[in-house]
């Protein structure tokens, strides 16, 4: 990897409506928001910031940045 080529550190952006606002479970799975997957955590957060400034008259909407790059390799440190 060159030096100007940066590593993927996946994000996956998603959003929908939750059943409890002290928990993260959704109402409806299949409502559920999948914004996307995105290289780099600026990314996601720029695009998480849009959605939740769209929804914010809706007090059970909430979306959230997952780092899969965590799970797809969880012995990497942070």
């Amino acid at each position: 990897m060159s030096e100007t080529e940066q590593k993927q550190l996946l994000h996956l952006v998603i959003g929908g409506e939750l059943s409890d606002l002290e928990g993260v479970q959704f109402k409806d799975l299949d409502a559920v928001d999948v914004v996307g997957v995105f290289p780099n955590y600026k990314a996601a957060y720029d695009v998480w910031k849009q959605k939740a400034q769209m929804t914010v008259d809706n007090a059970e909407m909430r979306y959230f940045i997952v780092h899969l790059h965590r799970l797809l390799d969880p012995a990497e440190k942070a």
